[in-house]
């Protein structure tokens, strides 16, 4: 949302992100780190809603190069709730994550079903 109730979980520190102006800063600070474009693909999509209120979950895969010049190859889990402003759905929070190997404590940056 273009204010500050979108609350934003992100894998990038901090744990999280308050308002569509910090956002867009991790945002910004993210691709920057790339030399070059990335390539977003967004999978198995999952969309519920009531008329006010939606839910809507998926597998977002990334690729690029880094600043380093070493290929990123990065999967992630992102769940959106969004929230209908003026006739508009609106994201109100975002939670992005990937699955942590609890034996090393890694995080699984390539996930698999």
């Amino acid at each position: 949302m273009p204010d500050e109730s979108l609350v934003v979980f992100d894998v990038i520190p901090p744990r999280q992100y308050v308002g569509a102006d910090a956002y867009k800063k991790d945002l910004q600070g993210f691709l920057g780190s790339f030399n070059g474009p990335v390539t977003f693909e967004n999978s198995d999509l999952q969309v519920v809603a009531d008329g006010k209120l939606g839910c809507a979950h998926y597998v977002q895969h990334l690729a690029g190069t880094g600043k380093d010049g070493k290929p990123v190859d990065i999967t992630v889990r992102v769940t959106d709730v969004l929230r209908k402003v003026k006739g508009k759905w609106l994201i109100m929070h975002e939670h992005v994550s990937v699955p942590v190997d609890i034996a090393s404590g890694k995080a699984d940056l390539s996930s698999k079903p």
